[in-house]
């Protein structure tokens, strides 16, 4: 296996932006497949998602997750699916776990291991939800996509394996420019990245107008990169454009093929997370 190879992971929807941010973040269920179809082709072989209910908002249900799932897994059986156990609009467990008994089962679901502040609104994690969270994705055999937004939130990391509550294979997502938490800059990245555990997978992603420098980085470091509209509306942030999940992944591809990273397939990144 090339483990050099380029994952892609794609964040379509996420649980803030709206038409009214920008037009073409996908909503429904068909709109998010279709986004994941088009993006699939151009390289993307991971999505993490987030569900919304009929009315636009945010959802916990599984059923809606089941939904969703079951559609991408008809485009390509292999695509890595991440699904959300954000604690952002909620904070039961029973809430925020009910996406893991989704049919089809996600391969991975997201775990933030820290609380944090977001500019208008706080995302609680405490110890026992995490440690909650973490179990349950363990019982089910479900990998976790470990979120970082600062060096402590690895070095908990780091508590829960010396626990057995977090068990190889370790995927970070190392993100960076939310305000409140790690700013995109060459030591905090050097720091996160050296303090990851042996044998780690590691992608980076930017908040908003950090999101192409940080992917740019993550290409030339040799990592992986996250994408999308959840966290990037604008395609061009000095003119105000509007992106579109597709436009951000040709960028990237781009970006890839300019610095040698061939991208890696869904079956190839499975290998290289080392997801069954």
């Amino acid at each position: 296996m090339d483990y050099s190879k380029l994952i892609i992971n794609l964040c379509p929807t996420g649980m803030v932006p709206t038409r009214e941010s920008n037009p073409f973040v996908p909503i429904k269920i068909k709109e998010i497949v279709s986004d994941v179809k088009s993006c699939h082709e151009l390289g993307v072989s991971m999505v993490h998602l987030h569900a919304r209910g009929s009315d636009n908002e945010p959802t916990w249900k599984k059923e809606v997750y089941s939904e969703i799932i079951s559609e991408i897994r008809s485009i390509d059986q292999d695509i890595i699916i991440v699904v959300s156990t954000s604690g952002r609009n909620w904070s039961d467990i029973t809430k925020r776990s009910d996406c893991l008994m989704s049919i089809p089962k996600p391969d991975m679901a997201s775990l933030t291991l820290g609380s944090l502040n977001f500019p208008t609104q706080s995302s609680i994690n405490s110890p026992e939800s995490i440690r909650s969270l973490a179990m349950r994705m363990s019982e089910l055999s479900i990998v976790p996509e470990l979120e970082i937004f600062d060096a402590g939130m690895i070095n908990y990391a780091s508590y829960l394996s010396r626990k057995n509550l977090l068990k190889p294979p370790y995927y970070f997502n190392l993100i960076f420019g939310s305000l409140g938490s790690a700013s995109l800059n060459a030591t905090n990245i050097a720091a996160m990245i050296n303090s990851l555990p042996n044998g780690s997978t590691w992608a980076i992603g930017g908040i908003g107008r950090f999101q192409l420098a940080a992917t740019s980085i993550g290409i030339a470091l040799g990592g992986h990169v996250r994408i999308g509209l959840e966290d990037n509306p604008f395609f061009s942030w000095s003119t105000k454009e509007h992106a579109t999940n597709i436009r951000l992944v040709e960028r990237v591809a781009r970006i890839a093929k300019e610095l040698g990273r061939e991208i890696a397939t869904p079956t190839e990144a499975r290998n290289i997370i080392g997801i069954e």
